[in-house]
């Protein structure tokens, strides 16, 4: 019954129980494993016929075991040989019991790739093998076992033509249409799930009918069981190594008599053999590690580890019969095939499922109508670029600030060059040649942001600072200094040239390979898409980008800022500030949305690319419609290009922006003066009014009190002088005081009575 439990008892019962045992019989492997480590402490010689335990090959542990039926390694070298016929390297395995399958495939040059066990439940081990996606499957497991595997195999679908199942053979023909209890699988579905797999099977019946030792051949041995069986073989146990057992007696006979010859020789005799004789149990050692004769099951041979050398069957299940497709010899290293193997889809499957690695490229059609629109946009800078540097001299271009111009058409240029480098990917370039395109993406569009939109923000930001103080505050406007607008830009270029070649010296921006999920073409089964995509990063891609993006962003948000801000402010000085605040909204709008949604989309190629090189070619065209085109239209229409005089009448505008300023400044004195004669006026009013009360008072003090005009204080000489002007002269000195007080403020010297005059006047 394979219960090493009862195994147990029964050695004891015999061990302990007259007659003396001269050898020991077990069945199963389990059984096998306790009664051989344990007979050597009795010096008995144990010979099994149906144990195929590998573990049971360590003369350390078994130094007494034989065995007619061989070890279950005896399968690996057969299984190597099928692998290596059908092209398979690959290789997952899931047992219940261990085995020494994984070394021997190692030697073999084998790889395996998952490896699962179970105890009584296969069903988490049968979904990993689903899950990892194993082809090649060997299953080492007893026979109940295998119906609870299959049945599992049947739900997970893990089988079919993309699958083949290697099995011990030993397992009764019809062990997959057994009714079993401890499975919920039909008959059929069992049927299914077995088709095509193969078996690997030690022979245990001759296939040649020559005749053995006993004279019978092996159809005469298996004919005279059936008739002492008297029932269907398939229902029997055992069936398939009753010739195993047969020969096993045959070979305990010949042993026990060679080594009853020997022991005569020596005076003894096989009677004499009790549980501390260990020269008898050497002699019959011998004599078993020795046998070589013709059985029932083949040559019976023992090797080293006193385990049977046979041949191997080698069958596959076709339409629920087991077919035999070829044997194998181990001890010649010669595979028989028969050439009858049949396959669901009609070729053995591949071992796994094949990675086929494809490069997700951009779209040619894409690729190239934007660089034809980048293209023209070049040429349309060029153009826009030679017109502002041919019409320099003219006034009206002088005043537009051209050199700045000239810096907003070259960053053009440089960002719709970018394009081409953006669209480069490897269906263009190789490997090794992509760092560079990664680094000319970056620089191009780096410095082409910085001096176009660099010159814009430059002259928006001086017109904000100029042109937008409080009323009294305006008399700090400062002259128009060119070489500062230059500087900004400069300062601007100079930090993007820095931070960039410190990332280039840093982190470099390098080829990196994002993968996507593998997709499976419907046409063949055992193959899978690997999508893959090329990017340009680095290490700390996402803080260079944080940097670069933030610095960016604040200056398109000033610059928004500074356009609304100017946008009802009128200057001769930079007489096209209103088409740069144009062109700074589009270009901010465009370039905040473009760079979170290229981020976004990166792992779309076309959708990226669309977004980011459009922007660039938009923004561009923008810029240069909105700054040249009215140029070259008022140039073209008015022919300003061809007088300076015509220029100065059309225009109106001053002959010299320093006339400009010296005539605002005495426009601001003049009505500053003004508003100091009207004080002055309102003053003297009041001043007057205050001597004329003066009089009246002292009129009328000298008509009432006559002696006091003999006391009177004042100079004989000042008595004839008029009546007004006794009055008036005491109080000069009054208003002399604030003439001279507002004079101060003027930074006039003097302050006198005809001074009141002139300012009256």
């Amino acid at each position: 019954q394979c219960d090493p439990g009862q195994a147990t008892k029964y050695l004891y019962e015999l061990l302990y129980n007259d007659p003396i045992k001269i050898i020991l019989m077990p069945g199963c492997s389990s059984v096998s494993t306790l009664v051989a480590e344990a007979a050597r402490m009795w010096n008995l010689i144990v010979l099994s016929y149906g144990s195929s335990s590998p573990a049971l090959s360590n003369r350390q542990r078994f130094p007494t075991f034989f065995r007619t039926h061989p070890s279950a390694t005896l399968h690996n070298p057969t299984r190597v040989q099928l692998f290596k016929k059908w092209g398979w390297t690959k290789i997952a395995t899931i047992q219940q019991t261990t085995e020494v399958f994984t070394s021997r495939v190692k030697e073999a040059g084998l790889e395996i790739t998952f490896r699962q066990s179970f105890f009584s439940d296969p069903a988490a081990p049968v979904r990993n093998l689903k899950r990892q996606d194993a082809r090649i499957i060997v299953g080492l497991f007893y026979e109940t076992e295998a119906r609870k595997v299959f049945c599992e195999v049947y739900k997970e679908k893990l089988y079919g033509k993309k699958y083949v199942w290697f099995l011990i053979g030993w397992y009764a023909d019809n062990w997959f249409r057994i009714k079993d209890p401890a499975i919920n699988c039909t008959e059929a579905e069992m049927a299914e799930a077995v088709e095509g797999h193969v078996t690997t099977e030690i022979v245990m019946l001759n296939p040649e009918n020559t005749r053995s030792i006993s004279n019978m051949t092996s159809q005469e041995f298996i004919e005279k069981l059936q008739k002492r069986l008297g029932k269907n073989p398939e229902e029997t146990g055992g069936f398939q190594e009753a010739p195993l057992a047969y020969d096993a007696i045959w070979a305990l006979a010949l042993a026990l008599n060679k080594t009853s010859a020997e022991l005569v020789k020596k005076g003894l005799r096989l009677e004499d053999f009790n549980y501390n004789n260990k020269n008898i149990t050497d002699e019959i050692y011998r004599a078993l590690n020795s046998s070589a004769f013709e059985g029932v099951s083949g040559h019976v041979v023992f090797d080293a580890s006193g385990s049977r050398m046979a041949w191997t069957l080698i069958e596959q299940l076709q339409g629920g019969v087991y077919k035999k497709i070829g044997y194998y010899d181990s001890t010649k290293d010669n595979l028989s095939w028969y050439n009858n193997d049949k396959w669901i889809g009609g070729t053995p499957p591949a071992d796994y499922t094949k990675v086929i690695t494809t490069f997700r490229f951009l779209s040619q059609k894409l690729f190239i109508s934007v660089s034809v629109l980048a293209s023209l946009g070049i040429l349309l800078a060029i153009i826009c670029l030679a017109f502002n540097i041919y019409n320099g001299h003219v006034r009206y271009i002088q005043n537009s600030q051209p050199y700045l111009n000239n810096m907003t058409a070259v960053g053009c240029t440089l960002a719709l060059a970018a394009v081409f480098p953006l669209g480069l990917d490897g269906y263009h370039i190789g490997p090794g040649l992509f760092p560079f395109v990664c680094q000319a993406r970056l620089w191009l569009l780096g410095l082409g942001f910085s001096l176009a939109y660099g010159s814009m923000f430059t002259k928006i930001w001086w017109v904000h600072t100029v042109f937008t103080k409080k009323e009294e505050k305006k008399e700090k406007r400062k002259t128009l200094e060119p070489w500062k607008l230059y500087a900004t830009v400069g300062l601007l270029v100079g930090l993007d040239v820095v931070t960039l070649f410190i990332w280039q010296i840093v982190d470099p921006l390098h080829r990196t390979i994002e993968e996507f999920t593998k997709e499976e073409p419907k046409t063949d089964t055992d193959v899978s898409i690997l999508p893959q995509l090329e990017h340009c990063s680095s290490t700390k891609m996402n803080t260079w980008l944080g940097i670069f993006y933030g610095f960016k962003g604040l200056l398109l948000l000033l610059g928004i800022f500074l356009a609304y801000e100017t946008k009802s402010v009128s200057t001769e000085k930079i007489n096209d500030h209103r088409a740069v605040g144009m062109a700074i909204y589009n270009v901010a709008v465009l370039c905040l949305i473009t760079a979170p949604v290229t981020m976004i989309l990166s792992s779309q190629q076309d959708a990226a690319f669309a977004f980011a090189s459009l922007a660039v070619v938009f923004s561009s065209y923008i810029t240069l419609v909105v700054l040249f085109v009215p140029k070259m239209r008022r140039l073209i229409t008015r022919g300003e290009w061809q007088s300076e005089q015509q220029d100065t009448m059309k225009t109106g505008s001053s002959t010299n922006n320093n006339e400009e300023e010296k005539s605002r400044l005495l426009e601001k004195e003049n009505r500053e003066l003004e508003k100091i004669i009207a004080e002055k006026e309102e003053r003297v009013s009041e001043l007057r009014q205050q001597l004329q009360d003066r009089q009246q008072l002292r009129s009328r003090r000298r008509s009432s009190n006559p002696s006091r005009e003999a006391d009177n204080h004042f100079a004989p000489g000042l008595g004839a002088a008029p009546a007004p002007a006794p009055f008036y002269q005491p109080s000069l000195p009054l208003v002399r005081c604030l003439v001279s007080e507002q004079a101060d403020k003027l930074g006039r010297g003097n302050c006198d009575g005809s001074r009141v005059h002139l300012l009256y006047k």
